[in-house]
C-alpha cells in the first residue's frame, strides 16, 4: 500500500513538473502561431501593404496620367509611408471585395466601407476615421429662399432621389409632404434639379458639396455644410488579427487626433482643388 501510494504521488509530481514546464512552452508557442499569423508581421517582412479598394469618386480614382488619386489613397499611402512600406493598391469590384480580402488577396480595405453589424460577423472594422453622411443640393430659382426642413416638406415642392439607396427612408422620414421623383443613378437625379424639374436631391456626401461646386451658377446647399445620419467607416480586415486591428485603431487615433484625416477628407470631399488632375469633372453637368 504504502509503495503504491509512492508510485502515485510520484506520478502526480511528474505531471505536475511537466505541467510547469509545458505550461510556458505552449504560451510561447501560442505567441508565436499568433504572431506568424497575424497580417502585421507579413506585411512587415514583405515591406509593403496591399490595399483593397473599389473605384468611387472622390475615395479612389485615376488621374489624368493613369495613377491612382483621392482620399482613400492619401490615406493608404500616409499608413505606408509612415512605417516605411510601400503600398500596392488593388482595384477590386464592391460586390466582391470582402470575398477578396478573406481569401487573401490584399491586407486591408481601405475604400469608404461602411461599418454595418452585417459586414461585421464576416470581417472586422477598425475604429471610424471617417463618417458617411447624407445632405442637399437645390435649385437657385425654385428654392432660393429654402433653408430648412419644413421649407421643403410641402405638398408643391418635388425632390429627386437615386431610387434603392438609403437615401429614400431619410427623405421619406424628414420630407413626408413632399413629392419625390426617383432616379435610378445620382447625375439623374442631379440632372433633374438642374433642368428645373425638382426643387432639390438628396443624397450622400459629397455629392450635394461637388456637383454644387461645379454647377454653382445653378446650385446650392440650403441647409450650409449640415450634413446628417452619420455611418461610420473603419478599414476591414480578416478575422482573428487582434495585432493588426491594434495597429491599425493606434494610427487612426493619431491621425483623428491632430486633424490629418480631417483635413484629407474635407480637401477631396468639400473643394475643387483637384479637379484639375483628372480628364474630365465628373460633378460639371451643362
Amino acid at each position: 500500500m504504502f509503495r503504491r501510494r509512492k508510485i502515485l504521488t510520484a506520478a502526480a509530481g511528474a505531471i505536475a513538473a511537466t505541467m510547469l514546464v509545458s505550461t510556458p512552452l505552449l504560451a510561447a508557442d501560442a505567441t508565436t502561431e499568433q504572431a506568424a499569423a497575424s497580417a502585421l508581421e507579413t506585411i512587415k517582412k514583405r515591406k509593403t501593404i496591399r490595399v483593397g479598394f473599389s473605384t468611387f469618386v472622390p475615395w479612389a480614382m485615376r488621374n489624368s496620367k493613369g495613377d491612382f488619386i483621392g482620399f482613400e489613397v492619401d490615406v493608404a499611402k500616409k499608413l505606408a509611408a509612415d512605417n516605411g512600406w510601400e503600398v500596392e493598391h488593388i482595384p477590386t469590384s464592391w460586390d466582391g471585395i470582402i470575398p477578396a480580402l478573406i481569401a487573401g488577396k490584399f491586407d486591408v480595405i481601405i475604400g469608404g466601407m461602411s461599418a454595418t453589424p452585417k459586414r461585421s460577423q464576416t470581417v472586422n472594422f477598425t475604429i471610424p476615421y471617417a463618417y458617411s453622411t447624407i445632405s442637399m443640393s437645390a435649385n437657385k430659382k425654385l428654392a432660393g429662399g429654402f433653408s430648412s426642413f419644413d421649407d421643403f416638406n410641402k405638398p408643391n415642392v418635388t425632390i429627386a432621389v437615386r431610387r434603392g439607396s438609403s437615401n429614400v427612408e431619410w427623405m421619406k422620414k424628414h420630407f413626408p409632404n413632399a413629392e419625390y421623383t426617383y432616379f435610378d443613378s445620382d447625375p439623374l437625379a442631379f440632372q433633374e434639379v438642374l433642368n428645373g424639374n425638382a426643387h432639390g436631391v438628396v443624397s450622400a456626401e459629397p455629392k450635394p458639396s461637388l456637383y454644387t461646386l461645379a454647377n454653382s451658377d445653378t446650385l446650392f446647399k440650403p441647409f450650409g455644410d449640415d450634413k446628417y445620419n452619420f455611418y461610420p467607416g473603419g478599414f476591414a480586415i480578416r478575422k482573428g488579427d487582434p495585432d493588426f486591428l491594434t495597429f491599425l485603431n493606434t494610427w487612426i487615433q493619431l491621425y483623428m487626433a491632430n486633424g490629418w484625416l480631417a483635413e484629407r477628407r474635407a480637401y477631396w470631399f468639400e473643394t475643387d482643388g483637384w479637379f484639375g488632375e483628372i480628364d474630365k469633372n465628373p460633378f460639371a453637368i451643362k
